[in-house]
């Protein structure tokens, strides 16, 4: 029966991250009036990903201040590399400012790679906030994803 559970909701998710992105309610992600982009990297779903693992890096790893994402500002695809033979993953980077909860704005960059979700279901998004890159997976100032 669990499996059942975990399916649909990846292929909740799946669906979620296909559908055209609707305009934000009242519990939804909001973002910023300064948007540039209306596709996937603005998309709610992908900016709730960021929001919420965020969160979780903010709370799990030592040393980072205990701040929130508030809000999205910028929101723009820096490039897209499409699915091709010796690439066979999609990838599209976007980038954009987050209003933090302690009123600090910073640059966040993101990267959507398709297909590569949960046991191949739905997508993968990773993403790096500027100064809260403790152990530098991304680099020196989140350069792996720009």
């Amino acid at each position: 029966m669990m499996r059942i559970a975990n399916l649909a909701s990846a292929v909740l998710m799946t669906a979620a991250a296909i559908l055209p992105a609707w305009q934000a309610q009242a519990a939804d992600y909001a973002v910023g009036s300064y948007v540039q982009d209306s596709g996937i990297c603005a998309h709610r779903s992908v900016l709730g990903a960021i929001t919420d693992r965020f969160s979780y890096q903010v709370r799990n790893v030592p040393n980072l201040p205990d701040v929130g994402i508030v809000d999205f500002y910028n929101v723009r695809e820096t490039r897209y590399l499409p699915e091709i033979e010796y690439r066979p993953i999609a990838r599209r980077y976007c980038s954009a400012v987050v209003r933090l909860s302690d009123g600090q704005d910073r640059p966040v960059w993101y990267l959507i790679e398709y297909g590569q979700g949960f046991a191949g279901l739905g997508d993968n998004v990773e993403f790096c906030v500027s100064g809260f890159d403790r152990w530098h997976v991304y680099n020196g100032n989140c350069r792996v994803l720009y």
